[in-house]
């Protein structure tokens, strides 16, 4: 099961042709177990314009949702207390990993550096 990060999400959005195949194929290899969390929802929609709107939101109601819960809350802020200064990681990317990680999940992401907290394999490739 995949967790995928705002950045592909955007990609996907924007018709990035590489990251659209590659997502099609991870649909297929995990019978459709792919998710995200309230964050990811937010920066889209932090980013989305009027007339993308619709587009947007259809595309986000199709993947399941993970709860951000005191646990995931609770391992965000060890995250951010460990790595925050050393690795500039932000609140929405410790959430990110938290939660992740919680569910052992893997992170689908092109920005590995956000997530100090993943050894390699936590990592979909």
């Amino acid at each position: 099961m995949i967790v995928i990060d705002t950045d592909i999400l955007m990609f996907i959005l924007r018709g990035i042709e590489i990251i659209k195949r590659r997502f099609t194929e991870l649909v297929v290899e995990t019978e459709g177990y792919v998710f995200i969390t309230p964050i990811q929802i937010a920066e889209i929609y932090a980013g989305v314009r009027e007339k993308e709107k619709v587009k947007t939101e259809h595309f986000l109601e199709s993947f399941s949702v993970i709860d951000i819960d005191k646990k995931v809350g609770e391992l965000a802020g060890v995250f951010i207390n460990k790595f925050g200064k050393s690795h500039n990681v932000t609140m929405a990317d410790s959430l990110i990993g938290a939660a992740t990680k919680i569910n052992g999940f893997k992170l689908w992401t092109l920005n590995k550096k956000y997530y100090p907290m993943f050894e390699e394999k936590g990592f979909y490739k």
